[in-house]
């Protein structure tokens, strides 16, 4: 077996290519772009929005306290009516990518320490291949099942889950190359 100190390496390395892979796709290609839509009247819902005095959190439109109403006359109309959906509210001010790009550097070290532990657990020296399809099947796994879930049950659309999933596709496989070239032999 591989200690997991002997892994340390290829962690740091898988965080660091998820990162670089990460700021490349958003930045430069930026095919995530087109699924952000303006509202054609985002200034009126801002102005209703900041005028109920909500705040930062996660809302459902329209919000059922209990299943048993989705069968009311009155939520039925609601639902037809639309619009039917969930909105997140960020606390007021300008966003800091600092922060957000350090908790996202947080959870590529998690999800590479993560597949490195499964590794090291059941791996010997020198199965870098074995370590390679291991780390780079649960690094996509890690980032990719999440976007299915949001596409199942936020109505999230399945084209932007796809992308979410092509990126975890390159993530697994940036992942998979650093372990493979740092596995101890």
């Amino acid at each position: 077996m591989v200690s997991f100190a002997q892994v340390i390496f290829p962690i740091l390395a898988a965080a660091v290519l998820v990162f670089i892979a990460s700021s490349l796709i958003h930045t430069v290609i930026k095919y995530h772009k087109a699924e952000y839509k303006p509202l054609p009247n985002e200034d009126d819902v801002r102005a209703v929005v900041r005028a109920g005095g909500v705040g930062p959190g996660q809302y459902i439109i329209p919000y059922c306290a209990d299943p048993k109403q989705m069968q009311s006359d009155a939520m039925k109309q609601k639902l037809i009516e639309g619009p039917v959906g969930a909105l997140i509210v960020r606390a007021n001010g300008p966003i800091s990518m600092g922060p957000m790009l350090g908790s996202w550097f947080v959870l590529n070290l998690f999800v590479a320490a993560a597949a490195g532990y499964l590794a090291c657990s059941t791996l010997p020296p020198g199965a870098y291949l074995g370590a390679a399809r291991l780390v780079g099947g649960v690094t996509f796994l890690a980032y990719g099942v999440g976007s299915i879930s949001n596409a199942i049950w936020w109505g999230k659309p399945w084209s932007a889950t796809f992308k979410e999933l092509i990126d975890a596709f390159i993530y697994g496989v940036v992942t998979a190359l650093a372990f493979a070239w740092l596995w101890p032999r």
